[in-house]
């Protein structure tokens, strides 16, 4: 190896460092995290308590393909779409 491709190699690795600290520290925990929301979407049955990304406490009383029939502590039901679920509440 020559100077030249030595100074390349010595410039282009703290980059390569960065990119793998924002990988590792950013970029895969949130796919873990999106992936561990998305897999606790798919699982809500009839009966699951949820926080909207609202605020709302409701229940779950019907699951669509896209949507949810949730229901208020008034009785009172509404159709509320998947994605708005901000997570599941432990009993």
């Amino acid at each position: 190896m020559d100077s030249s491709s030595t100074d390349l190699i010595s410039s282009l690795l703290p980059l390569v460092a960065l990119f793998a600290i924002f990988y590792f520290l950013i970029i895969r925990p949130q796919q873990k995290q999106a992936k561990a929301h998305k897999e606790m979407i798919a699982n809500l049955k009839k009966g699951d308590k949820i926080v909207t990304n609202g605020g709302l406490i409701v229940e779950v009383s019907n699951v669509g393909e896209e949507s949810l029939t949730v229901k208020n502590s008034d009785g009172a039901e509404m159709k509320l779409v998947k994605e708005f679920v901000s997570k599941l509440l432990e009993d």
